[in-house]
């Protein structure tokens, strides 16, 4: 009989706000000894929204390998950001700028103070206007509960989101997904999820309020999700027209159980043209978990 495997998990809670709320994420150190199938069993033994691995890479500082609850993913936003957070914390990274690899290719990290910035690709623009009745009707809107100008659309950094824009924040509170449908959306799309917004925000240095629903990877809605955020600032520049470099996108606030995020977004351009997208946020350690596989 196999022994079983004790995995140390940490959990920390990624783009935090004010030092409060954030997205709950595992973070597994010195895994280049776990198989994929051992890592999945790991991380539905968590059973937060994703865990990241973090094994030796050739071609950047570390190699990441995410895993929801139930499949392997490219990229995530606040993993990335819970574990170099950590990484940091044991003081085990020696310079600011840092990297990653994943599963399709390597991106830039960059740790500001007790901030950690990870790179995202410049975006992708698709049109989904021929689902749009699909996509109102998966949450529970009509067409005049939207933002005046402001189009659905696919945008891709890396995973492809649908961001969809609403009038205003009690509009994206009462928000009712039809968790089945936007399921059948996201596999046409080959999508991670939603990504729904509001620009009606308390702060006036923010940017906009959030909600992100990806049931495709077993998320019904999360607190924070760097991967969602990025595209929506590119949105924001790109279709939108809103010429600003940083945004501040806030997210978690209408979950059933509130969890208030704060997610940063850089923007870097060339001519005008997005050539790379930084988000980022702090991260904070909050337990540690054995997981026997």
């Amino acid at each position: 009989m196999n022994q079983a495997i004790k995995v140390e998990v940490q959990i920390l809670n990624a783009f935090v706000d004010n030092g409060q709320g954030g997205n709950p994420a595992g973070v597994v150190l010195h895994a280049d000894e776990l198989t994929n199938t051992q890592k999945l069993k790991v991380a539905a033994g968590v059973g937060l929204s994703e865990t990241a691995f973090v094994s030796n890479s050739t071609i950047a500082d570390y190699k990441l390998d995410f895993f929801t609850p139930n499949r392997q993913i490219a990229h995530c936003g606040h993993a990335t950001i819970a574990a170099f957070s950590y990484l940091s914390q044991l003081g085990v990274l020696a310079k600011t700028n840092s990297s990653k690899e994943t599963i399709d290719g390597r991106r830039e990290i960059l740790i500001q103070g007790d901030l950690a910035f990870m790179e995202q690709k410049a975006p992708t623009y698709s049109d989904v206007s021929t689902k749009q009745h699909l996509i109102l009707q998966s949450l529970g809107l009509k067409k005049e509960n939207l933002l005046p100008n402001a189009p659905i659309s696919l945008v891709n950094t890396g995973n492809s989101f649908i961001i969809v824009p609403v009038a205003n924040a009690e509009i994206l509170k009462n928000i009712q997904p039809d968790f089945d449908l936007i399921e059948q959306v996201s596999e046409i799309y080959d999508l991670i999820g939603y990504y729904v917004f509001t620009t009606e925000v308390d702060d006036e240095e923010r940017d906009a309020s959030t909600r992100m629903f990806a049931p495709r990877y077993g998320i019904l809605e999360e607190a924070g999700t760097g991967m969602a955020a990025g595209p929506l600032a590119a949105y924001f520049y790109d279709l939108l027209q809103i010429k600003k470099q940083r945004f501040l996108i806030q997210q978690g606030w209408f979950m059933r159980t509130p969890s208030p995020s704060l997610i940063l977004v850089d923007l870097t351009f060339k001519d005008e043209k997005i050539t790379k997208i930084m988000a980022g946020g702090k991260g904070k350690s909050i337990a540690t978990m054995i997981i026997d596989i």
